[in-house]
């Protein structure tokens, strides 16, 4: 009886491994690591707001539109719960996208505030929190990138005979991705060069 039972175990696993089994399983481990990275860097940019906000606001509080814009563009973003769970739930990684690209716009028009206010620009502080924004901004076009291609591979691999049975069977489903037009939108960092010595260069 034993022995039956042990080459049923075997003949399951070398089933599952030929259908494509263990494959879904490394692909939505891959998807998953590279959604926790993008999670992190947009945390890390969640992180230097306060400090942005606060700075601009002692250089410049009578710019209270924009500065309630970015303060109200964060509360969006740490509304939505970005579990694992998110990425099973088109609708739920839209309104996350959309939450993040109001971020982004909302950053945009933060910092082009700084034109008007030369004291502001020559802030040390400030300088160096626009310079760790615009980095951190290229960190999540990198990793929003390995996302996509991760999630591209995963999709692909799903779709595929006789993978496709399996990943019916277990209940695995297509992965969303950042779609192409919304790329175009969020892509760009929100960037303002100030030269040197404080004097603005326009890009």
């Amino acid at each position: 009886m034993r022995k039956l039972l042990s080459a049923a175990v075997v003949l399951i696993t070398v089933g599952l491994a030929g259908c494509g089994y263990n494959d879904i399983q490394r692909g939505d481990e891959q998807v998953k690591a590279a959604w926790s990275e993008v999670l992190n860097q947009y945390q890390r940019r969640n992180d230097l707001i306060p400090n942005l906000v606060n700075t601009v606001k002692g250089f410049a509080a009578q710019e209270q539109q924009v500065l309630i814009q970015v303060t109200e563009a964060r509360s969006r973003v740490g509304s939505i719960q970005a579990t694992p769970e998110l990425l099973n739930d088109e609708a739920a990684f839209r309104r996350f996208q959309q939450a993040q690209a109001g971020m982004t716009s909302a950053l945009s028009r933060l910092l082009l505030v700084a034109e008007n206010y030369p004291q502001l620009k020559s802030d040390a502080n400030f300088r160096d929190l626009q310079a760790q924004l615009e980095g951190t901004e290229n960190r999540i076009t990198v990793a929003r990138n390995r996302y996509i291609k991760a999630v591209q591979e995963y999709n692909v691999l799903v779709r595929q005979f006789p993978v496709n049975l399996t990943a019916m069977l277990f209940g695995y489903q297509l992965k969303p991705s950042f779609s192409v037009e919304d790329e175009k939108a969020i892509s760009k960092p929100p960037t303002v060069d100030f030269g040197k010595a404080g004097a603005p260069a326009k890009q």
